[in-house]
């Protein structure tokens, strides 16, 4: 605050310069493919794999095996040592959810109708029911309601949203809403409390985005309210009901435990058999990928670095061999947002050397590959199981950052051990691993007693630089991710010398760290009166410029052994 200076004396003030905005949060993984249920072509963030299991499911049948989809696998990877994880769930045809009509006590017309929040047919349970109302067709992953202590003179009453497979002497409840009422001038309307937006993907071009209807958001995990026939102004002021057949639509009490099933849930368009595993090709897991617009919208919709803050994609099931046009999608999204890399696999299942080096003729620094598939254990079903590397190393690559930093090189033995897999599709040799990374394709090297290890980080880029090392690229990311998200608060701030101190407060610290973690052998921050002259200042422009020395890994250890004759002095 300026300060009236009248008399003569001496003034003090204080400039804070080290003013430091709210950090950024969490930053995690994306993966997009086919899931069991949950919603589809809506970007969806887990923290844990028991949050993903809830929202898209595990295990799916097909014929008479049990499989998952390689989606799951590759987020039971990640999630064992990072979060969050964003994930998109692919489908075609036409996919819709189930819904459930619930029945008004006397009136004609329904109370109101409930809908679930994922699409697909594991949703529906609206066959018979069997001794103590168990649903014929009622699972673990589907659900049921019920309406309990129906209150005329109040108009409220409760809604339980069970779990599909329980019974009415064993009721499982997965949530439970209190004091409902069809009144939409009261605070515990039934929409607002429980949610009825309905989020649906518009594509609008290479700009796609998600639209909501409804005017509540969804607080409920499993479903939404749509339909309602409200009964406006149910009481009167002296707390009466205002109109005797408004109870009429409540819903009767008691209909859930009788019924409470759900119907109409739809998986779109799914090629039987599944190919899964080692058998996929241009059928991956049941999508024609080629006809399936939905996988280049998704990547398409993660394009949006405002809305899905992502430093990492996996596409698993996607290869090149067979989905070159996706493949370069995800690179190109990759490299338009700046600050997410993605990892990619080249070839099928049983390929050759030969063939998948063959593959390789991509350039780009964001994106890395790794061969060949590996087998780890499905833990759902105790079966072996086929999956290429991109679904393991997303895992590799979190368990690097959680022990050391994104600049640490996510290979070698202390950060690049591959947990999960029991073994390669095939032993590398010296040799082979020398074919490999030298078109820039990453091994997964199986060594004795030490087992499956990610024994190179190179990027896809060709020229030789800094950046065709992942360690380096995503130093760059990590940079260029903090300082564009605390740089945010200094947008239309006065454009003077104590803006500049603010940034230099802001960016200096940060990379002290990283230079002190190792990441870095030398840096330098300009953002000053060189680079903001009166032009510059005039355009509305504030101008930072950072110089970096990334820290190189040691990937060649060069050791001589020099034998010398006896009696000779070694120097000092």
């Amino acid at each position: 605050m300026a300060e009236k200076l009248m008399s003569p004396g001496v003034f003090t003030q204080e400039n804070d310069l080290s003013y430091l905005p709210r950090g950024i949060g969490e930053i995690g993984a994306a993966v997009v493919g086919p899931t069991v249920k949950g919603p589809v072509m809506v970007p969806i963030k887990v923290e844990s794999y028991a949050d993903y299991i809830n929202t898209f499911g595990e295990t799916v049948e097909s014929g008479s095996n049990t499989y998952q989809y390689l989606t799951s696998h590759a987020a039971k990877e990640y999630l064992k040592h990072g979060s969050p994880l964003t994930v998109v769930r692919v489908a075609t045809g036409t996919y819709a959810p189930a819904s459930a009509s619930v029945t008004a006590s006397l009136a004609a017309t329904d109370s109101f109708t409930l809908y679930t929040i994922g699409d697909g047919s594991i949703y529906n349970n609206s066959g018979s029911t069997s001794t103590n109302d168990l649903l014929v067709e009622g699972t673990k992953d589907n659900f049921r309601w019920e309406v309990s202590n129906v209150n005329d003179s109040k108009g409220t009453f409760t809604l339980t949203v069970r779990r599909g497979d329980d019974r009415e002497n064993r009721k499982i409840a997965l949530e439970t809403w209190t004091n409902l009422t069809l009144d939409p001038n009261e605070p515990n309307y039934i929409a607002r409390v429980i949610g009825d937006q309905k989020p649906t993907y518009v594509a609008n071009g290479t700009d796609p985005y998600i639209e909501m209807s409804g005017s509540y958001a969804n607080k409920s995990k499993y479903i939404r309210v749509a339909d309602v026939t409200n009964t406006l102004n149910y009481l009167d002021d002296n707390g009466d009901v205002r109109l005797a057949e408004a109870s009429a639509s409540l819903p009767a009490a008691g209909s859930g435990s009788l019924y409470g099933a759900f119907s109409g849930g739809s998986n779109g368009t799914v090629n039987s058999p599944i190919n899964f595993y080692e058998n996929i090709s241009t059928d991956s897991q049941g999508i024609t990928v080629s006809t399936c617009t939905e996988y280049t919208n998704a990547i398409n919709l993660l394009g949006n670095q405002d809305e899905y803050d992502i430093n990492l994609l996996m596409t698993p099931g996607i290869t090149r061999t067979d989905h070159s046009t996706l493949v370069n999608a995800a690179i190109e999204m990759c490299e338009t947002r700046g600050d997410c890399f993605y990892i990619m696999d080249l070839a099928n299942w049983n390929s050759s050397i030969t063939t998948t080096t063959g593959l390789q003729d991509l350039n780009t620094s964001y994106a890395a590959t790794y061969w060949p598939w590996v087998q780890i254990v499905d833990s759902s079903t105790n079966a072996y199981r086929w999956v290429p590397a991109s679904v393991v190393m997303g895992g590799v690559i979190a368990f690097n950052d959680k022990v050391a930093y994104e600049w640490y090189a996510p290979a070698g033995l202390n950060r690049g051990g591959v947990e999960s897999a029991v073994r390669a599709e095939r032993k590398l040799t010296h040799s082979n691993r020398d074919t490999l990374y030298d078109v820039s394709i990453n091994p997964l090297a199986s060594f004795p007693n030490e087992g499956i290890v990610c024994w190179g980080q190179k990027t896809l880029q060709k020229k030789a630089s800094a950046l065709d090392r992942v360690n380096v690229r995503r130093l760059l990311i990590k940079a260029k991710k903090y300082i564009a998200s605390l740089s945010r608060y200094l947008v239309f701030e006065q454009n003077t010398a104590q803006t500049r101190d603010r940034f230099l407060n802001i960016a200096n610290p940060f990379f002290e760290g990283i230079q002190q973690n190792q990441g870095l052998y030398a840096f330098k921050v300009v953002m000053d009166d060189t680079n903001n002259t009166p032009d510059v200042i005039d355009r509305n422009i504030l101008k930072g410029e950072i110089y970096l020395q990334p820290a190189r890994t040691a990937e060649y250890i060069v050791v001589d052994f020099n034998v010398t004759s006896t009696g000779a002095e070694f120097g000092a």
